[in-house]
């Protein structure tokens, strides 16, 4: 087995695009889930909406791929208006069910094939990323740095635009939850009644924690897209909104740092099981007598199944996270 290649997988994963936008969208979660106490099950609709603001942009109006972001907030405060407008009244399981059949919704009408002209249907989006990729200052063909840090050039600038945004909006949610506006969504979480009657408009607040949730989830989306080189419809399937709060319960709700290395600790453990497992299988099944234990075509969905082992576990012996406390997870869920 070589624990060497394995390692340098694993701290690769850590700190890599997929655990950077997974940071992003988990601040913007936090912000709504964590904080507010919102159950948003389509947190991979707004990231959508960034995604598709970028793609747009070049491939259909003819505009500078910086106009994407601009595009994709308003793309976010028009899907913020529709859901939160009739659902925001709704509480716990009923705001669940209607943001996850809202990201599906998103999904399946930027892939129909009616509307394939505007979005590319199931093939996406693409061709859209060379303005960004003209800036950039590495070679995109040559790899610099040392193992286990080391990246193509075009993922090098991706990884570090990407740290400096998890950066950036970490300490803005930060500030935010420090700011009188902060602790009001913290109380609407912990009973809303209480903060109704204390004359604050619920409703309006809980309004702005989805749209500036969304926002920063946006970001995400635009991560995912550039270091992609396209955007797919597929690539915001619910799977990736339940993949993010999975990261999220991991590092600890209504916690920053939670949100952060979280994401960084779900890839740790998810590469480093998968290196595993595809090592312990290259040279065939792993068998007990006539009983084959597992194959390399086994690997993925086994996988999956220690990373839901792993989170049963966690919501076991320590459900507030690592970094997270138990008074933190006390939702109104009336």
């Amino acid at each position: 087995m070589d624990w060497n290649q394995i390692i340098q997988n694993t701290i690769r994963a850590a700190i890599g695009v997929d655990a950077i936008y997974f940071a992003i969208a988990a601040l913007g979660l936090n912000i709504q889930f964590g904080y507010t106490g919102l159950v948003n099950f389509g947190q991979a609709a707004f990231m959508a909406c960034g995604s598709y603001g970028l793609g747009m942009t070049a491939q259909y109006f003819g505009i500078g791929l910086w106009w994407g972001i601009p595009l994709g907030i308003v793309f976010v405060i028009v899907l913020a208006l529709i859901v939160g407008i009739p659902t925001l009244r709704l509480r716990a399981d009923y705001l669940a069910i209607v943001t996850i059949a809202t990201a599906e919704i998103v999904r399946l009408f930027v892939r129909s094939v009616k509307l394939r002209n505007i979005f590319g249907g199931t093939e996406g989006i693409s061709n859209f990323s060379r303005e960004y990729r003209d800036l950039n200052p590495f070679e995109p063909g040559k790899t610099y740095g040392f193992a286990p840090f080391k990246f193509s050039g075009y993922t090098l600038i991706t990884v570090l635009i990407g740290w400096v945004l998890v950066g950036v909006f970490a300490f803005l949610v930060w500030q935010l939850m420090r700011s009188p506006w902060g602790r009001v969504i913290k109380g609407i979480r912990e009973d809303e009644d209480a903060v109704r009657s204390l004359g604050k408009n619920v409703y309006a607040y809980k309004m702005q924690s989805l749209v500036i949730g969304g926002i920063i989830g946006m970001f995400a989306g635009m991560i995912l897209s550039l270091d992609r080189g396209s955007v797919q419809p597929d690539n915001y399937s619910r799977d990736v909104t339940f993949y993010i709060l999975t990261a999220l319960v991991l590092g600890g709700l209504a916690k920053v740092s939670g949100s952060i290395f979280g994401s960084m600790l779900f890839w740790v453990i998810f590469v480093l099981s998968d290196n595993v497992l595809r090592e312990l299988t290259r040279n065939g099944p792993i068998r007990i007598g006539d009983f084959t234990v597992i194959q390399s075509t086994q690997v993925g969905a086994v996988n999956y199944m220690f990373v839901g082992l792993g989170l049963m576990l966690l919501m076991a012996y320590r459900p507030q996270g690592i970094f997270g406390n138990k008074q933190e997870m006390a939702l109104d869920g009336r």
